[in-house]
């Protein structure tokens, strides 16, 4: 049954909508991506010398909070799992693989949806590394595989099928299901110069951060920003961004490196205007 068409009464009995949204985190946007924050209105949104972490997010073209930013995601279909469902809109929104994906929490407080029907959010975090962010974006030209639900006739329970836009991977796909053009309506900001957000995707970001920060004190997700061998000012720079705040380089060395993990490589970094510094690796990511 359709929420629009029941009745007040009939409302109170269907079970909630369930859709997926996703906080992507990266180190700096991609090369091709819109920048948004203080880029919006014509000046630089990367000045600061401190680190930042940087996500993705989809405005919303269409009320509730017309005009407003929103996380990529969707309803989750009955032919996909939750995290296909994150994966798929996260793809459509940053056009590009991330390297990894894990389920946050659960969001289903019924003031959500005001007078709409009730909608419970399964949220997810992801993180993309460096070598992700270079990879080449996805592009529209090679058309999306068909689900197992588009190559057989309509069953009576299948949800309506999404317009077309939904499918394509040059859209963004919000949390309402509303198809997000491309270009304009996706942007990458930092986490400290967020725009106003529609619903309650500020309090996902936050618990998204609390997360990545409680998971950086013990550097379960550092190595997922870089590459396989890095120098030890580059982790202190990841560290940065995920705290939000600057930290001794002294202090951070001689900490970093009496906690165990790092290896060094034998190898200096190449290619910089002052002195090689060493190149490090983990040893077991976890």
């Amino acid at each position: 049954m359709q929420y629009e068409r029941a009745s007040a009464s009939e409302r109170r009995y269907l079970p909630p909508a369930v859709a997926v949204s996703v906080v992507a985190f990266a180190l700096r946007p991609p090369v091709d991506a819109e920048r948004g924050g203080d880029a919006e209105r014509g000046g630089d949104a990367d000045t600061s010398d401190t680190p930042t972490i940087w996500i993705p997010l989809v405005r919303r073209t269409r009320a509730p909070f017309l005009g407003d930013w929103a996380l990529p995601g969707g309803p989750t279909e009955w032919d996909e799992t939750l995290a296909d469902t994150a994966l798929r809109t996260l793809r459509a929104a940053a056009r590009r693989e991330p390297g990894h994906l894990e389920q946050l929490y659960s969001f289903g407080g019924v003031e959500r949806s005001a007078e709409a029907q009730r909608l419970v959010t399964i949220a997810y975090w992801a993180l993309y590394g460096e070598h992700q962010l270079d990879a080449e974006p996805e592009t529209s030209a090679t058309p999306a595989p068909a689900t197992a639900q588009q190559q057989r006739p309509r069953r009576w329970d299948d949800p309506l099928p999404p317009a077309p836009a939904l499918a394509a991977p040059q859209h963004a796909i919000d949390e309402r299901g509303l198809a997000q053009p491309a270009g304009e309506n996706v942007a990458w900001f930092s986490v400290d110069r967020l725009p106003a957000l529609a619903f309650d995707h500020a309090e996902i970001i936050d618990h998204a951060l609390s997360r990545l920060r409680a998971k950086t004190e013990y550097a379960a997700v550092a190595y997922r920003f870089l590459g396989p061998e890095f120098t030890l000012s580059r982790l202190r720079a990841v560290t940065e961004a995920v705290l939000g705040e600057s930290v001794d380089p002294a202090n951070f060395r001689r900490q970093a490196l009496a906690r165990g993990g790092l290896v060094d490589t034998g190898k200096l970094e190449s290619g910089g205007a002052h002195r090689p510094a060493k190149l490090y690796r983990f040893t077991e990511p976890s």
